[in-house]
């Protein structure tokens, strides 16, 4: 049912569970279970299995009840019209989506013993603050329809006035814990929409580390933003996209969520560092590829060197092309068959 653009998850590095984020190479990958399970407890635990199969960082759901979140006239988004097929209220459509108490205890309890760090956006205000606190979440991930709600605030929908004034609210309140995601509130979101430009921007203008919440079909554009130096990407993944709710078309398969993890996973190495020098694979090449100054055709002693008797060809294991004008006008010191290196004592 998510509504994502920004959101709030300061400081340069910080740490959820046992990850520190904004030092580390790695992007922390959040698998956005959502409100993928239906409903019931058995989808939610088998969600957990597939996000931590899929070697993400995290998996996270949302947790309300429906009348903490919307009035019972409420209309859908149009979005979820189209992904449901049905129009019908907000409160009918969210209220089938309720995970119960019970069930986030199980989930919680769950992602514990696999080892993945459980997550949860309070859609049901208060209470559902409370309620996660005591389930020892070491996060919150704020929705996007709670930016302008200052005690719960996100940055969806959201201009740069808008998520300066959330930050400060934060911040006022003693909190200096907070990732800025970038996101498009839209399911599926369309590239023309995405505006990956808008994290590096928002990073350097409010001072926090920045990420990215995907809403596009695909991978490929969680894979851009990690590359544009996004410190956590979150993603939503479904058991199948075919079953029935608002998220499920929008989001990967578990076979997809993990393909995303891997060539995230990839990104540090394929930046590497910023100091150019050969890779230590090619610098055997490098004989066979670059080039050296030889005989064109059989120069004779004290016959001048011109641009018509010697040339450029490899290998490079002679003398370097960037010599070739000094050459050129010199006497040779010897004879020279065709097709050879110069060598030093050539001229």
């Amino acid at each position: 049912m998510g509504v994502g653009v920004y959101k709030f998850i300061y400081m340069r590095t910080i740490k959820i569970g046992d990850k520190l984020i904004g030092k580390s190479k790695q992007v922390f990958i959040i698998a956005e279970a959502g409100v993928n399970h239906n409903g019931k407890e058995k989808l939610a635990l088998k969600l957990v299995d597939e996000a931590y199969e899929a070697g993400a960082d995290a998996v996270k759901f949302q947790t309300f009840e429906a009348n903490q979140v919307v009035i019972e006239s409420a209309p859908m988004a149009e979005y979820q019209v189209k992904n449901l097929g049905i129009r019908e209220s907000q409160f009918a459509m969210i209220k089938k989506l309720e995970l119960s108490k019970n069930a986030h205890r199980a989930v919680a309890e769950h992602c514990r013993k696999r080892g993945i760090l459980f997550l949860s956006t309070p859609h049901g205000g208060f209470e559902s603050v409370d309620f996660l606190s005591k389930l020892g979440v070491p996060a919150f991930k704020i929705g996007s329809g709670d930016l302008t709600n200052l005690p719960i605030i996100s940055t969806g929908l959201a201009k740069l006035r808008e998520v300066k004034e959330a930050i400060r609210c934060i911040r006022d309140k003693g909190n200096h814990k907070i990732i800025v995601l970038q996101c498009t509130t839209n399911y599926p979101c369309s590239l023309d929409e995405v505006n990956l430009r808008a994290m590096p921007a928002m990073g350097k203008e409010l001072n926090v580390p920045v990420g990215y919440s995907d809403h596009t079909l695909g991978t490929h554009v969680a894979v851009m933003a990690a590359i544009l130096g996004a410190c956590m990407i979150e993603k939503h993944f479904t058991l199948d996209k075919k079953m029935p709710g608002p998220d499920h078309v929008a989001s990967l398969d578990p076979g997809e969520l993990k393909e995303m993890v891997r060539q995230i996973r990839s990104v540090p190495l394929v930046l590497g560092n910023s100091l150019k020098k050969p890779a230590k694979s090619e610098k055997q090449y490098i004989p066979h590829v670059r080039k050296s100054i030889v005989s064109e055709k059989d120069i004779s002693c004290g016959e001048i060197f011109t641009k018509s008797n010697i040339s450029i060809k490899r290998p490079g294991t002679g003398i370097a092309p960037r010599y070739f004008d000094k050459i050129l006008g010199k006497k040779a010191k010897r004879d020279i068959k065709r097709d050879n290196l110069l060598l030093k004592n050539d001229y």
